[in-house]
């Protein structure tokens, strides 16, 4: 029987259930807690293995190392999934409950091995969150309510416990897989071994290029809002008008637009590097002059230096696009459109010569996958929207114009061709070399991950208790 390759027999499903697991613990709310000193008892020497026993608490599903996991952590990580789409079929609690002692452990151990995760940045990541829920929920009264906490710091402090968890866990785990390495010969071993009749099924795959037109910004929609950004410095420096407040009534970044402009960077954070180097340049307290990132214009200022990490808060306006430029751009990308179609330029070539896209400009528009790292886009996994410009465009075919808009709302255009296409094939050693070496990659740190598990799970005091202990586990969580 052949099978797809996402359910290859060596790729194995707990990854899956791993990464769901993950994220649930990272954005959802789910009760845990450290394990307070009063709830350990001490026990006689048939325990060797711990110098103390954990007292029984009703509603503990297990204890691994120094974290707790609640019989209703588990169950609202399956609602989760289930709501999902997930089937039943391919997932139990059992699983799950697994999947959970696992993060735990790596939790523990990263502890155990002094990993550390930004405060700053945890703190952050809570903003936003519950400026999110605030949003989607309406008040921060209903958010209180959903989460059934009292206050704003008790649900702070729960949602920060929970991204610290996972942050530990994410540390610990890459750990571990990103000492494993793959050598050529493992590759071929790893394909060898698979039965012909079991090799990957690839779907078809498309190689892509674009070309993207941007409506030019005027110079006096650039000034407006250089001098509106001017004008809420002069308010803030000289007035005492509160900064977070005109982020919060004026600022055009969705992503802090809700927390007062508010985000904790280090040098390492992924923002633009305007934005990092007038931030890293300015005193607590400043407010800078206006500045020009690719997102827009910026007003900042910074709250509070912690060392490697600040905190500081932003407004961004984005200048605004005359109609008139708008049409230009259409007419633009419309004739180089008709030139490629006549013959008189390829695609490649009005790709470098016109597109303003310069992630891709410079290789013709070529398109990276940004989850394999290559230039192959599986047409079923490929995104929705991508999917309905493509799927029915032959080789060389240029697509008709694609009104797009950027994140800041802004509008563009934009023209598709598919360079390659190729069909549903069996693995091909030669042909999916990296497919293939991504999955032996893979197969073997699902085995040093393995290992390490074997190893810790023996070392660390480990309690499963109430209907957990029944489960079947892939690893030695019971201990027998």
């Amino acid at each position: 029987m052949r099978l797809k390759t996402n359910n290859l027999k060596f790729t194995i499903r707990e990854i899956t259930i791993n990464t769901i697991v993950f994220f649930i613990m990272g954005y959802a709310a789910i009760a845990q807690e450290i394990i307070e000193e009063e709830v350990v008892a001490q026990v006689d020497s048939v325990k060797k293995e711990v110098p103390f026993q954990k007292t029984k608490i009703d509603g503990v599903a297990a204890v691994i190392g120094s974290y707790v996991i609640l019989d209703s952590d588990i169950d609202v990580a399956y609602q989760q999934i289930v709501s999902e789409g997930v089937s039943t079929d391919e997932v139990d609690k059992c699983q799950l409950a697994g999947s959970l002692f696992e993060n735990k452990l790596y939790a523990h151990h990263a502890v155990q091995d002094s990993l550390e995760v930004s405060e700053g940045e945890i703190n952050s990541i809570v903003e936003q969150q519950m400026a999110y829920m605030v949003q989607e929920l309406g008040t921060m009264e209903k958010v209180l309510s959903f989460y059934k906490k009292e206050d704003v710091d008790a649900l702070k402090k729960e949602l920060y416990e929970v991204h610290k968890s996972s942050k530990l866990s994410n540390q610990m785990r890459s750990k571990i897989t990103d000492e494993v390495e793959i050598t050529p010969e493992e590759v071929r071993e790893f394909f060898d071994d698979i039965p012909k009749d079991e090799r990957p099924l690839f779907g078809t795959e498309l190689e892509l290029a674009q070309i993207v037109i941007e409506p030019k910004v005027s110079e006096e929609a650039k000034q407006k809002v250089i001098n509106r950004l001017q004008q809420f410095r002069t308010e803030i420096v000289e007035n005492g008008s509160s900064f977070a407040t005109k982020a919060v009534l004026y600022s055009q970044d969705p992503g802090s637009k809700s927390t007062g402009g508010k985000y904790t960077l280090n040098r390492k954070t992924p923002f633009a590097k305007e934005f990092k180097d007038v931030a890293f340049s300015s005193q607590e307290g400043e407010v800078s002059e206006p500045f020009e990132t690719e997102f827009g214009y910026h007003l900042l200022k910074v709250d509070k230096i912690r060392g490697e990490e600040i905190d500081v808060r932003h407004i961004l306006l984005v200048p605004e696009i005359e109609r008139e430029n708008v049409e230009k751009a259409k007419k633009l990308i419309d004739s180089i459109r008709t030139s490629i179609i006549s013959g008189s330029i390829s695609f490649e070539d009005a790709a470098r010569k016109f597109s303003d896209e310069k992630e891709t400009k410079q290789n013709g528009g070529k398109l990276i996958n940004p989850t394999t790292g290559d230039t192959h886009f599986e047409l079923t996994k490929i995104d929705p929207i991508l999917y309905d410009q493509v799927s029915k465009l032959k080789e060389n075919e240029v697509s008709l114009i694609i009104p797009d808009q950027d994140r800041q709302g802004r509008k563009k255009f934009k023209l598709i061709t598919v360079l390659n296409r190729f069909d549903e094939h069996i693995a091909d050693y030669s042909k999916d070399y990296l497919k293939i070496q991504e999955l032996a990659l893979r197969k073997k740190q699902i085995n040093a991950i393995r290992k390490w598990q074997d190893e810790k799970i023996r070392d660390t005091y480990i309690k499963v208790s109430g209907e957990y202990e029944n489960c079947e586990y892939s690893g030695n969580w019971l201990k027998k």
